[in-house]
Order: C-alpha cells, then sequence, then structure tokens
C-alpha cells in the first residue's frame, strides 16, 4: 500500500466514522456543531475540496474539546483527534518525509494503544484472576442488556476470554514482522472492537479505529 492509497482509505473510512458520530448527536437535536461536521464529512468522502474538510473537521473537533471541556468520548474522541492531526499534518508536509512521519507517528501510536492496554491489564490482579470482566458485566452500566449479566456467572469462560485479550494485545506489535500475520492481527483486533460494540455499545470505538488500520498497513510495508 502506497502512502497516498493509505491516506485516501483513512480518509474515506473517517468520513464515515465521523458522520455516524455526527448522526447521533443531530438525533438529540445539537445541529450547530454537527451539521457543518456532516457537510465536511460528506466533502470528504466525495473528495471535494482537497484537504479543506479535513482541515475543517480538525478545527470543528479542536472547538469540541473546548466546548465540553475535554474528549466527552474518552479514548474515541482521542483516537479521532489523532487521526484528524496525522492526517492534516501530513498534507501540510512540505516533502514527502515528512508526510511518512506523520503517519509513521500514528501507525506507532495505534500498535502502542494494543500494547500498553495488554500491559496495564497484565499487571493488574483483577485482570490475573479473571475478576475484572466478571464486575464489568455484573457492577458496571456497560453491557447492552441485562441478560448479559448472566455471563457474570460463568468464571472459567471470563478468566479464559480475559487472558486471550491480554495475551492478544501484548504480541500485537509482533504482527509487524510479516505482513500477512499483520492483516491477521487486524482482522482480530477489529472483531474484538465488534463484540466490544455488541456487548457493551462502544460502537465509536470500531468505527474509529477502522481508520488508522490503512497507517499500520503502510507502515508495516515502508519499514519491514
Amino acid at each position: 500500500m502506497t502512502l497516498g492509497q493509505a491516506m485516501g482509505w483513512m480518509q474515506l473510512l473517517l468520513s464515515f466514522a465521523i458522520a455516524q458520530q455526527s448522526l447521533e448527536h443531530l438525533a438529540r437535536g445539537d445541529r450547530m456543531i454537527f451539521v457543518p461536521r456532516l457537510g465536511l464529512c460528506l466533502l470528504m468522502a466525495l473528495g471535494v475540496g482537497g484537504a479543506w474538510p479535513l482541515w475543517g473537521l480538525w478545527v470543528i473537533s479542536l472547538a469540541m474539546l473546548w466546548r465540553y471541556q475535554g474528549p466527552y468520548n474518552g479514548g474515541s474522541d482521542k483516537m479521532t483527534m489523532l487521526i484528524l492531526s496525522c492526517l492534516s499534518l501530513a498534507h501540510l508536509a512540505p516533502t514527502p518525509f515528512w508526510q511518512e512521519m506523520a503517519l509513521s507517528y500514528l501507525a506507532v501510536q495505534l500498535v502502542l494503544s494494543y500494547f500498553v492496554s495488554g500491559w496495564v491489564k497484565v499487571v493488574n490482579p483483577e485482570w490475573q484472576r479473571g475478576e475484572a470482566l466478571r464486575d464489568v458485566f455484573r457492577f458496571s452500566a456497560y453491557p447492552v442488556s441485562e441478560g448479559l449479566r448472566e455471563l457474570a456467572d460463568r468464571p472459567r469462560f471470563l478468566f479464559v476470554m480475559g487472558w486471550a485479550v491480554i495475551l492478544f494485545e501484548l504480541v500485537f506489535p509482533l504482527a509487524l514482522l510479516d505482513p500477512v500475520a499483520l492483516k491477521l492481527a487486524l482482522l482480530c483486533a477489529a472483531g474484538f472492537h465488534f463484540s466490544n460494540a455488541c456487548f457493551f455499545g462502544l460502537n465509536r470505538f470500531f468505527w474509529i479505529w477502522l481508520c488508522a488500520y490503512p497507517a499500520l498497513i503502510w507502515f508495516q510495508d515502508r519499514i519491514f
């Protein structure tokens, strides 16, 4: 995958992901920011206006950080801003070298998002004992239905699933050593995010993390 192809795919996926976020807010009647945001997504998806729709989305995202006093959706908003920033810098870069640096930074951050998450879990006694997922299903507001709380009564299943997540996140960087392994790892990662969307309603993480995958595929081709 070339640098231009990676940026093109990222912008297309990003336009869909941000449009999906914006439609959620429009359904609640919040139009001042999200109608222009939706319009810019459409322009970017159609390839109209060059990099201007992308820069406009970056400015709006910055304004949202001020309006909501930070990333109100946590990690998904941070990843959205990171991708917008790296793509914006790539378009502003004076030479191909600096374009590559912008996308390389995003790729490294994507790898770290998995590895650091795995490291935080593996040193946590609750994750080691398989209790973390049990508590999520039993006590938190995340499960999308009350019926899913019954999974809290299956400790062996949650223990295995918890350690499967930990091990996958810790070994994820090794997938960079082989292009086939990387694609399989990204497929598994997408499945992980999709399951989180189904079980916990974290749909924004699924869409926005997918947007960064082309950068990592390009990075692997470029470096390894």
